[in-house]
Parts: C-alpha cells; structure tokens; sequence
C-alpha cells in the first residue's frame, strides 16, 4: 500500500488532517516519506541546495565558523554543529577552508543533526576522508553545553512545516486535507469558531495565513542551547523576513513544482522559513538574536566576490561558470534575495561575523 493510500484511508476514517501533518508524514513516514526513504538532491534529483551550486558558500561558511571561533576567545573545545546536513557537501567544503587554522580544527567536536538514514550514509561518504569525523545525534537537545557551540542550518526551516489559515468573507477557516469519494487527496476549509490567535498584521478575504509550531519549536530550542553553551547559530533558508499572508507549500520534482497532493512521499514539499517566529522564540529562550540579512548581502560580507576572483585566478577556463555560480548565489533576480540569513547567539557582547550592524 503506498503512503497516499494509507494517508486516504486515515483521513476517510479519522477526518481531514492539517497542512502541518500532511507534509510532516510526506517527509518523514518511516515506510514511505521522502526524506526516511528517497531523497533526491543535486543536478539529478529533485532540488538543488547552495553548497552543490558551488564550493564558494561552503568555504565562505567554514571561514564565518573559524572567525566566530576566534571572537569567543578561540577556547580549546568547541562543538561544531549542523542541522540538516544534507548530503554533506556544505561541511566538507567547510572543513577544508577551515585548514587555514589547524587550531580551529583541534578543537572542534564536529556533530550532524540528521534524521534521514539515507542522508546519514550520504554525508559519511562525502566526509569520509575529511580532517575531522562526526558524531550524529537524532536532536538538538542531544548536544552537550559544556562547550560553546557553532550552529549551522542551510535550508533547515523549510522543511518544517505549517498550518495554513484562510481569512473568508464570514471568518476565518484552516485548510486542510481531506479526500473524495473515489479515494483522491484534496484541500478543503474547516471553519474555526475558537483557540484561533489571528494576526496582528492585515489580511484580506482569500489570503492564506501560515503558523508553524515546528519552526517556533527549532528557534526556542536553538536559543535555549546558545543561551546555554554560548557561542552563535546561523540560520540561512528562503523565507519572509517580516509578518506577511502567503500560500507558500510546493511540492518539487525535478526541479518542477508540482502538485503537493499528488504523489505524498515521492516528491520533496517546503513551505517558506518564518525567521520573526524563529527569532522571537530563540529570544524568549534567553539568547541575543541579529536581524535578516538577503544571503547575496551576507555572502558579499563576507567575501564571495574575493573568493570567485581568485577561483578564477587559478582556472581562468572556467571563468564564465564561477561568474554564472556566484551570480545564482548572490543575484536579486536568483538566491541573493528571496534567501536570508540570521543568526543567534550569546553572549550579548559577541558580535557575530557578517552582522557588524
């Protein structure tokens, strides 16, 4: 039995589940959810992630992790983490720029926060033969305090999803899954009468709300860890940098939106990153926070422009394509704006590398 087959007999039987839930069982059904079973990244796959477009935002990372390092006094342990790793090319890149101080790397306790067994497997291949192996863990809260942390999490709030409320001429409604008669997904409206806390900031009738536990979860949880441990978390995912209404679930396949009800667990679904909700929660647990950055203005800061000029110093034949590479990275047009970058950190006198504002 497939998993839309088994997600339609649920619903018939307990009734229409919530945007949240759906994309939750499409990512994570152990027997059939795309990342516990089938996750397709790179040029052959279904989507694309900034470390695979090129080596520059790896290194650039890497360097961001040894100059934080070095901000909070360069102490003798450190606990490199990251969420969401991927298939490992963002840390492997950022180990080998990390070379350029062995200090760094004698200190780092590398951990990878990774769910996907498939995914596992990737990044022990691509960091096999790395200067540092990892530890993988299954939570944040399985990461010890007693050494300052340095977080990163690429494309991670993303794929924790949301509900979706939608204001109507006589009120507001939750959209929700349900399904026909003859055994289809569908999205339907279910009236809210109470426990709704509607938005401060203007919606008009057909706009679409977004509220979403998870990534409030993952900002409380991050905070708490760096509020603890010290030492800075960044955050870089395509999102709104600002209360905002907005449907914004996809389903990807092959680099192709398509329909998100469609084949459950065999396509990737996203919905955008709220960083005000993730920032808000990462406060409230006690940590400092930055404001959003668009990545091409971070990745500028910190120096992709040097770096694509010496790439292209060493390999002038390949010239047009590091151009075209940092272009997709930094372009308003492309990535530099719709994806932002954030971070949090303790203690409040720590000034975070790219955020010198």
């Amino acid at each position: 039995m497939t998993l839309k087959d088994r997600l339609a007999r649920e619903i018939a039987l307990t009734g229409p589940m919530t945007v949240a839930d759906y994309v939750a069982r499409c990512l994570h059904d152990p027997e059939g959810g795309y990342y516990a079973t089938r996750p397709a990244i790179g040029a052959t796959g279904d989507f694309v992630t900034a470390p695979m477009i090129s080596q520059m935002f790896g290194e650039l990372i890497g360097l961001w992790a040894v100059e934080l390092w070095r901000r909070l006094g360069a102490p003798e342990r450190v606990r490199l983490v990251e969420v969401g790793p991927g298939d490992g090319t963002l840390m492997a890149d950022a180990l080998r720029a990390a070379r350029l101080d062995p200090e760094f790397l004698r200190a780092v306790d590398l951990i990878l926060i990774e769910p996907s067994p498939p995914l596992r497997e990737a990044q022990g291949r691509m960091l096999a033969d790395s200067d540092l192996h990892p530890r993988w863990v299954a939570s944040l809260d399985r990461v010890e305090t007693d050494a300052p942390v340095i977080l990163i999490a690429n494309e991670v709030l993303d794929c924790l999803p949301a509900r979706q409320f939608v204001k109507t001429d006589d009120g507001w409604a939750e959209r929700r899954v349900g399904v026909t008669d003859d055994g289809e997904l569908t999205f339907g409206l279910v009236r809210i009468t109470d426990g709704f806390q509607r938005p401060e900031f203007l919606v008009e009738p057909g706009q679409t709300v977004e509220i979403s536990d998870q990534q409030a979860a993952f900002g409380r949880d991050v905070g708490a860890l760096i509020h603890a441990a010290g030492g800075a978390a960044l955050l870089i995912d395509y999102g709104r940098a600002r209360p905002e209404a907005g449907d914004t679930l996809q389903g990807l396949r092959r680099h192709q939106k398509v329909d998100p009800l469609e084949t459950p667990g065999e396509v990737d679904l996203t919905q955008w990153a709220d960083f005000p909700t993730v920032l808000e929660a990462a406060l409230h647990a006690g940590a400092d926070v930055t404001g959003t950055l668009g990545q091409g203005e971070f990745l500028n800061l910190l120096g992709i422009e040097a770096r694509a000029d010496r790439l292209k110093a060493g390999r002038p034949d390949a010239a047009p394509v590091i151009d075209r590479q940092l272009a997709r990275l930094t372009a308003d047009g492309q990535m530099g704006t719709l994806f932002k970058a954030c971070a949090i950190f303790s203690p409040r006198s720590l000034v975070v590398p790219g955020f010198e504002f």
